[in-house]
């Protein structure tokens, strides 16, 4: 098996090998990947390691790794919390995102493929996080007004299940890449009433099939991504959009993720190939 880390800020995984595929998810700057194909010069299948979630990946947007190098770089990271922050090699700068990784970090500098890069900004080790809903809040709010954008997990483009997935791993707790994925994920809240913050919400269509997803707040309000990400106020019912004066998304299910820190967490023994239907066709 061969495998690759992502030097770029963001990379786009396709559903097929053109440019014009849909956009299933992205690759942000130190995350891993293993290479199941190749498909002439430009194009490689790939797997996320963070998820499982496959997709094909221009070829020259990856940087190959070994065998150890992806085992130390998947085991030992910290993320970057800046929305946008340099980081510096003596040669370049390249702006990374919150949520990137850094590789084998020792708090300034950090190796990528043998490349030493310095970063000087905010960043955190996941294992020295608690698992709490303040920080989980604390995180979401991050990320208010990033634009919606299907497949996308940067401040820049992020969808409803990137949103709820990359706030959850800052505090190592590690989720499926889409909410018909994570519903499957932690446990039930038996009744709304008993839900709490940081409990993360999912919504159906007409279909009954899971579409969207966000994080609860207090005083009955949840941030999610639709549109941008915001905050609106939910019931029972599901999510009341105040400027429309109507109900969005209807409430399925509550799920809750933080009593147990690896509760459910995805396996790489449990490798199968998950590609989205579009949610544009969903609604």
């Amino acid at each position: 098996m061969n495998y690759a880390v992502c030097p770029l800020s963001v990379v786009s995984v396709r559903a097929a090998a053109a440019d014009k595929s849909e956009l299933l998810t992205q690759l942000l700057f130190g995350e891993c990947a293993e290479i199941y194909e190749t498909r002439g010069k430009n194009w490689v299948k790939i797997r996320c390691v963070t998820d499982n979630t496959f997709g094909w990946v221009h070829a020259n947007q990856l940087l190959s790794i070994t065998p150890s190098e992806k085992k130390l770089y998947r085991d030992y990271y910290a993320f970057c919390l800046e929305f946008i922050s340099p980081i510096m090699s003596a040669e370049h700068s390249l702006p990374i995102t919150i949520g990137a990784r850094l590789p084998d970090f020792d708090g300034i500098r950090s190796n990528i493929g043998g490349q030493i890069l310095t970063f000087s900004g905010q960043a955190v080790f996941p294992q020295d996080l608690p698992a709490s809903a303040e920080l989980i809040i604390k995180f979401a709010r991050r990320y208010l007004y990033a634009p919606y954008l299907h497949g996308g997990r940067s401040p820049f483009g992020i969808d409803a299940g990137a949103l709820v997935q990359l706030i959850f791993s800052f505090v190592g707790i590690t989720l499926h890449r889409y909410p018909a994925e994570q519903v499957q994920q932690g446990h039930t809240v038996d009744f709304v009433q008993q839900a709490q913050p940081g409990d993360i919400a999912f919504f159906e269509n007409k279909a009954g099939k899971i579409i969207h997803t966000g994080i609860l707040l207090p005083d009955e309000k949840i941030i999610h991504a639709y549109g941008q990400v915001r905050i609106d106020r939910v019931d029972h019912y599901g999510i009341y959009d105040e400027t429309q004066k109507k109900y969005t998304h209807k409430l399925r299910i509550v799920r809750r993720f933080l009593e147990k820190r690896n509760m459910d967490v995805v396996k790489e023994t449990e490798v199968k190939e998950v590609v989205p239907e579009n949610q544009i066709g969903l609604f």
